[in-house]
């Protein structure tokens, strides 16, 4: 851990918190469950159809990369029909291969600087920073267009072992322009605290995926998302 990040910032700063009012409104990032065959298209579909969604992340695990193709080609399309930015998770050769707007690295996923090389100019880049403001740093240095903070709250979605305080949020919109995503464990109950605590998205998965329609879980959302002006 950086020498910056030994120096605890202070909890209460996401409640004195003001959003800058020429940035833009906190947004959805939607993220995929592992499995996405059989009648996931349909449920993305509905998904999508429920609110306003910025992004879709592809995220599957263990298949090699045709396979991993063909399961993104439906999805890929579902989302270019309601300009979606679809990103793949992890792999850019596989972003690169589809032709996918972007690609999100974790920590060992590779360099943004290679994604770049790669993807090209126009391609959206994030990077996972966990807890750590170093890393956020180092990846808008790097050239990222976007970084991840979490996990926020416990997940059932992936193992988490990092657990930032939402004024790392706060902390971050107002020092840089670069846009910050917030995830891990978030819903229309929780997530309104990282809304007002300056995330630029909300990054969900299970409470979309777990819910019987996801069309009304991507509309309770909506709400959440405007409380930055409450």
């Amino acid at each position: 851990m950086d020498d910056d990040d030994d120096l605890a910032l202070d909890p209460h700063f996401a409640e004195r918190f003001e959003r800058d009012p020429r940035r833009p409104a906190c947004q959805l990032y939607l993220i995929s469950p592992l499995e996405v065959g059989g009648g996931f298209p349909d449920r993305l579909a509905e998904a999508l159809d429920g609110g306003p969604v910025a992004a879709f992340q592809f995220r599957v695990k263990g298949l090699d990369q045709h396979e991993a193709a063909r399961l993104a080609e439906p999805l890929q399309r579902i989302c270019a029909d309601r300009e979606v930015a679809f990103i793949v998770n992890d792999d850019m050769a596989l972003a690169k291969r589809i032709g996918a707007d972007g690609v999100h690295l974790g920590q060992g996923d590779g360099d943004p600087r290679e994604a770049r090389a790669l993807l090209g100019p126009g391609a959206q880049i994030g990077v996972t920073a966990h807890d750590s403001r170093h890393l956020a740093m180092e990846a808008g240095e790097a050239g990222a267009d976007y970084v991840a903070f979490g996990a926020f709250f416990p997940s059932a979605t992936k193992e988490t072992r990092h657990r930032p305080d939402p004024s790392i949020l706060s902390w971050w919109t107002t020092l840089f322009e670069l846009p910050c995503v917030a995830i891990g464990g978030i819903t229309p109950e929780n997530g309104g605290v990282l809304v007002k605590a300056g995330a630029d998205f909300l990054a969900v998965s299970g409470a979309v995926w777990s819910a019987t329609d996801p069309a009304a879980a991507v509309a309770a959302f909506q709400d959440v998302l405007a409380s930055r002006a409450a």
